[in-house]
């Protein structure tokens, strides 16, 4: 049997006027299934608290659990992203939305920032490609924030990523010094940059 997305809801005002939409990471291998109690589906717990808490009125703040584990060419994070926002279109209609991810998820913050809707992107220690920063972002700002201390995403092919990124959209870089993949220790630096910045791009 298929296992299919789901999207959790963190914080939902009466009248949102902008989503934020958390994606997790994963394996780098495509595993089975995931589940709300996996470590890097529990990472975007205290994030999505503090998105909500940047602005409780109108920021309405989702998280995505992928339909698998990893990425491969069959199915990638960036369709779970990409039905994501579709189903909340659906139920918001075009509200401005900001993609905020972790891992295998800031990569798919960045890639699947190609609907119209899509405001902004953050990635926090995005695994990345070395060839994802050769696409048009439109425009669109982008941060990224990584710790100097990551011994999985190495935080010079994400600085790569970013610098190709700046050819067509307006990038921050922040470098977190002893910050870890995990963000263990350091999450006040990598999460309230997170909420400003989609406070500033979906309500300033």
């Amino acid at each position: 049997m298929q296992v299919r997305s789901r999207l959790i809801d963190s914080h939902v005002p009466r009248d949102p006027q902008g989503v934020v939409l958390l994606l997790h990471g994963g394996a780098a291998r495509r595993d089975p299934v995931v589940s709300r109690t996996q470590l890097s589906v529990l990472r975007m717990i205290p994030i999505a608290m503090r998105l909500a808490h940047a602005d409780r009125r109108r920021l309405a703040v989702f998280r995505l659990l992928n339909s698998a584990r990893g990425w491969d060419a069959s199915h990638t994070p960036v369709d779970d992203a990409h039905w994501a926002m579709e189903t909340l279109q659906g139920r918001f209609g075009g509200l401005p939305t900001c993609l905020v991810g972790h891992s295998l998820g800031g990569r798919a913050a960045i890639l699947a920032a190609d609907r119209p809707h899509v405001r902004s992107s953050v990635a926090l220690n995005p695994w990345v490609h070395p060839d994802d920063g050769d696409i048009d972002m439109s425009g669109r700002p982008v941060l990224v924030v990584h710790g100097a201390a990551d011994r999985v995403a190495d935080p010079r092919r994400a600085r790569a990523m970013a610098d190709r990124l700046a050819k067509t959209a307006d990038v921050t870089f922040v470098t977190v010094p002893g910050g870890t993949h995990a963000m263990l220790g350091h999450r006040r630096e990598f999460e309230e940059p997170a909420a400003r910045f989609a406070v500033q791009t979906l309500l300033g």
